[in-house]
C-alpha cells in the first residue's frame, strides 16, 4: 500500500513539474507573441496614410501590362511599369508560354541541383551567354535569388564586396550575407572607387558590384572608368543589368556591351521581369564561375525552378528583340522626347538619360498627393519617398515603353504638369 503510494506521488508531482512546465511556455509563448505584436504595431505609416486616401501601394490592376490598364474599372494611363519594350502581352509570347505548359505542366517540383531542370532551361541559358557575349549563364528563378545567391558564394570571409551607394537593394541585402568585408563608394565617382581599392588588401578578391542603369536615378554607370580601375587594382566587376537589358547595348545587349567592355566585365547579372517580360533572373559569366556558383549558390540549389511557362516567355522575347530593333530604337526616341519636354517644363529630372525618368518633388507629403491625384486624373506614376530616399531627394518615377505614343506621352506630362502647379510644385 505504501509503494502504491510512493509511485502515486512520483506521478503526481510528475504531472504537477510538466503542467508548470507548460505553463511556463505557455507565458512564455503569450509573452514572445505580445512582444512582437508590440513591435509590428509600432508600424503605422501605411494606415495613417490609408486614412488620408493616399496609400500608393499595392494598388490592383484588372488588366494586362500594358500601356494603359485598368483600375477600378476605370482606364489609366501606364507610366510605373518595367515593360520596357512592351513585350509582357506580345501574342508569340502569350503563345510560347501556353505551349510550354501544354508540353511540361505548370512547375518543376524542385531545384535545378536536383529534379527540375528542363531542356529548356539549357537552352535559354546558351542563348542567354550568347546574347551578352560570355562564356556560360546560369537561369535561377528571380533576379533577386541571382544577387543574394551568387554574391555571398564567390566571396569569403577576408574578401571585398564594393559596391556604389545607389545600388539596387537585392545587392544591399546580399552584402548582408556574405562574410566578405563590404564597402560603399559615392555614387559614380570614379575618386571615391579608387579610394576603397586602395583600402583593400592587394591579395584578396576584390568585386565591384554596380547597376548599368540605376534604378532611380536613370543614369548609366561610368563602366570604362570601373574597367580601368579594377585592371589597376586587381579587380573583379560584376554589372546588374537589370534595367538596362534590352535598353542599352547593340540589340539591348545590356552595359558591356554599350561600352564595347564585354570582356572586361567579369560577370552580368539580368531579370526577366523587365524588358524581357516574364519572371526570373540569371548570372553570365566563363565556364568556371558558372560551374562553381552552380554547386556552390543557395537561392538556386535550395529555391525551385523557373517555370516551364517563365522560361518559354522569356526564350521567344529574346527572339523577338533580336528581330524587332526598332522598339529599341522607338523607346529611345520617346525618352529624348519625354525628357525634352519635362526640362522645357521646369521639372528636375536629375542626371537621367535613360526611360527612367525621376521627376523630383523633395517633399514626401506632395509626392504623396501628386501620385494619389494623378491616378484620380487617369495617370499611373511610382511614388518614391523617404526612407527609400531623402526628404530632400523624394519623387515620381516616370517609365516609359516602346509602345507608347506620343499623344500618350504628351497628355500624362501635360496631367503632371497641371496638378504640380495645383500643389505648388513648380
Amino acid at each position: 500500500m505504501l509503494f502504491g503510494t510512493l509511485i502515486f506521488v512520483k506521478f503526481e508531482n510528475e504531472i504537477l513539474s510538466r503542467m508548470e512546465m507548460l505553463s511556463y511556455n505557455q507565458i512564455s509563448s503569450e509573452l514572445s507573441l505580445n512582444l512582437l505584436n508590440e513591435k509590428v504595431n509600432k508600424f503605422t505609416r501605411a494606415e495613417e496614410l490609408k486614412a488620408s486616401g493616399m496609400y500608393p501601394y499595392f494598388r490592383v490592376i484588372e488588366s494586362d501590362q500594358d500601356t494603359v490598364v485598368r483600375i477600378n474599372g476605370k482606364k489609366v494611363l501606364m507610366f510605373g511599369s518595367n515593360s520596357y519594350l512592351g513585350l509582357t502581352n506580345h501574342p508569340e509570347i502569350k503563345k510560347a508560354t501556353i505551349d510550354a505548359v501544354n508540353k511540361y505542366g505548370s512547375g518543376c517540383a524542385g531545384s535545378r541541383f536536383l529534379n527540375g531542370t528542363l531542356d529548356i532551361h539549357i537552352q535559354l541559358e546558351e542563348e542567354l551567354a550568347d546574347f551578352v557575349g560570355k562564356d556560360a549563364a546560369l537561369v535561377f528563378s528571380t533576379g533577386f535569388q541571382v544577387n543574394i545567391g551568387v554574391i555571398p558564394a564567390l566571396l569569403s570571409r577576408n574578401d571585398y564586396l564594393i559596391l556604389d551607394e545607389l545600388d539596387h537593394a537585392c545587392i544591399l541585402e546580399a552584402s548582408r550575407l556574405t562574410f566578405a568585408k563590404t564597402i560603399k563608394y559615392k555614387h559614380n565617382n570614379l575618386a571615391s572607387l579608387e579610394r576603397v581599392l586602395q583600402s583593400c588588401e592587394q591579395d584578396r578578391v576584390k568585386l565591384i558590384v554596380a547597376d548599368g542603369i540605376f534604378s532611380m536615378d536613370g543614369d548609366i554607370v561610368n563602366l570604362p572608368g570601373i574597367v580601368e580601375l579594377a585592371k589597376k587594382y586587381n579587380a573583379s566587376i560584376m554589372m546588374d543589368d537589370a534595367h538596362a537589358l534590352g535598353v542599352i547595348g547593340q540589340n539591348g545587349r545590356g552595359t558591356a556591351d554599350h561600352f564595347g567592355l564585354t570582356d572586361d566585365v567579369d560577370l552580368i547579372m539580368g531579370t526577366f521581369s523587365k524588358s524581357l517580360a516574364s519572371i526570373g533572373g540569371f548570372i553570365a559569366a566563363n565556364k568556371s564561375v558558372i560551374e562553381f556558383l552552380k554547386h556552390h549558390a543557395r537561392s538556386l540549389i535550395f529555391s525551385a525552378s523557373i517555370s516551364p511557362a517563365s522560361t518559354a516567355s522569356v526564350l521567344a522575347a529574346l527572339q523577338i528583340i533580336k528581330r524587332e530593333p526598332e522598339r529599341i530604337d522607338k523607346l529611345w526616341k520617346l525618352t529624348h522626347y519625354a525628357l525634352s519636354s519635362l526640362h522645357q517644363l521646369g521639372f528636375d529630372t536629375g542626371v537621367s538619360c535613360t526611360p527612367i525618368i525621376p521627376i523630383y518633388i523633395r517633399d514626401d507629403l506632395k509626392t504623396f498627393q501628386l501620385s494619389k491625384m494623378l491616378l484620380d486624373e487617369g495617370v499611373f506614376v511610382n511614388p518614391v519617398t523617404s526612407p527609400a530616399v531623402s526628404k530632400d531627394d523624394t519623387l515620381i518615377r516616370f517609365s516609359l515603353m516602346a509602345t507608347h505614343t506620343k499623344n500618350q506621352v504628351d497628355e500624362a506630362i501635360g496631367k503632371i504638369y497641371s496638378v504640380s502647379k495645383r500643389l505648388g510644385i513648380l
